[in-house]
């Protein structure tokens, strides 16, 4: 059976602060630092949870904590005038999705677990990039955010593709034992 708590949700949880305390800081050494921070605290947390095992909280608390400091972070950048409304939305496209999915799934009461994939680990190193790459005015900034969206729609597909055929197969093991 799975702890509810470990030492991993706890590493996550201080994503929470760091989201709050990142549109307070005018500073960008200290921006770059919350950052550093945050991407610190998602690598140590899932070290943990893979030498400890994961915890129940830990499924369902690290994902949100991630898109919690994502959302907070580039809304803060863009309100800067540092990225456009749907250059926002382009990078933080994977993310909305997933929301929308998870509570889509969650309304359906037909939730489909899905571990993390390599598009998706892509994206969120090319969001952390784009971050510090605004956050530093870097001339490339707007390119780098473009190949983040094409990332994401790429991630996008292949989660589409994978939750599809899992649920495909959960559909037929369940005909399978009506029969």
């Amino acid at each position: 059976m799975k702890r509810w708590v470990t030492a991993a949700d706890i590493v996550t949880a201080l994503r929470f602060p760091l989201a709050v305390l990142f549109p307070l800081v005018r500073s960008p050494g200290w921006q770059l630092a919350i950052v550093a921070a945050a991407a610190a605290s998602d690598m140590a947390d899932g070290f943990l949870a893979r030498r400890v095992g994961p915890s129940r909280a830990g499924a369902i608390l690290d994902p949100i904590a991630d898109k919690v400091f994502m959302a907070v972070a580039f809304v803060t950048i863009a309100r800067r005038g540092l990225l456009t409304w749907y250059e926002l939305v382009g990078v933080l496209l994977r993310d909305i999705l997933a929301v929308l999915a998870f509570l889509g799934t969650w309304l359906l009461r037909r939730p489909v677990a899905l571990p993390a994939r390599a598009g998706g680990k892509a994206v969120t190193i090319m969001q952390l990039l784009t971050l510090v790459a605004a956050i530093t005015d870097w001339t490339y900034t707007r390119h780098l955010a473009w190949a983040t969206v094409a990332i994401a729609v790429y991630a996008i597909w292949d989660y589409g593709r994978t939750a599809a055929r899992r649920s495909a197969r959960a559909a037929r093991s369940i005909a399978q034992r009506t029969e």
